[in-house]
């Protein structure tokens, strides 16, 4: 498969990495979006989970204190992973066009979100309330488009927490709905053995990027670079739209 499709998965994967390692979230969204004008949406999904696996492993390791984050997050990573295993099946019944304009809204959706929604501080006692509310929501949308940052991000913002908190926080959740989303294109067959080779080997340019990534987190104004990035994301959005309607 090294073809220019290949290559060209390389360097997106290179990009997306290098984004997530920038501002500890955006790889499948970012990666998703631009592997869609290459790929069918079940293939494009397909080649994102190990990377998405694998690159949050890491983050998680690199930042530390799993058990603690898990301890506080635990209800919210369940949801998610039940939703995610559960609509994972449903994918196969969704008709092409239809999985993109769901996949284009989630990308818009995730991008307004972040650029323009600031949710209230969130009261401790309505946490595992909420956490069970926004872990399926999240769960929904990951099993379809495996893209659950929209509730995942609205919910974490809610907490006010601290950058690497924040980075320590998403880094687990996505790492734990990356295991059913695995599992779930496994056992529905749109992870095939040569697509299962290729994810794998995405994981190079992405731990690569990711690298990067921390090191311009320290150079770069982070607030500045996210706003720049989500609007990209918005724009790619309505682009993924735009091709499933017309």
């Amino acid at each position: 498969m090294m073809d220019s499709l290949f290559w060209a998965a390389v360097l997106i994967f290179l990009c997306a990495g290098t984004i997530k390692g920038t501002v500890g979230i955006g790889l499948p969204t970012a990666s998703i979006s631009v592997l869609t004008q290459f790929y069918d949406p079940h293939s494009a999904i397909a080649l994102v989970i190990f990377p998405i696996m694998i690159s949050n492993i890491w983050q998680v390791y690199r930042t530390g204190e799993s058990l603690r984050v898990l301890r506080e997050y635990w209800l919210f990573g369940l949801m998610l992973m039940v939703f995610i295993l559960i609509f994972t099946n449903m994918s196969t019944t969704i008709p092409v066009k239809t999985l993109m304009i769901i996949l284009g809204s989630v990308v818009v959706l995730f991008a307004l979100s972040s650029l323009f929604i600031h949710p209230p501080k969130l009261p401790h006692r309505f946490d595992k309330s909420i956490q069970f509310i926004a872990g399926s929501l999240a769960g929904g949308m990951g099993g379809l488009t495996a893209i659950w940052s929209p509730p995942m991000v609205i919910y974490l913002v809610s907490k006010r927490l601290e950058k690497d908190d924040f980075v320590r926080a998403s880094g687990l959740l996505i790492t734990m709905g990356s295991l059913p989303l695995l599992a779930g294109y496994w056992i529905n067959g749109l992870m095939t053995g040569p697509l299962a080779l290729t994810s794998l080997s995405m994981m190079i340019p992405t731990l690569i990027g990711f690298s990067l990534g921390e090191m311009l987190r320290k150079k770069v104004n982070g607030e500045v670079f996210q706003k720049v990035l989500l609007i990209i994301f918005l724009l790619m959005g309505l682009n993924i739209i735009r091709r499933a309607l017309f």
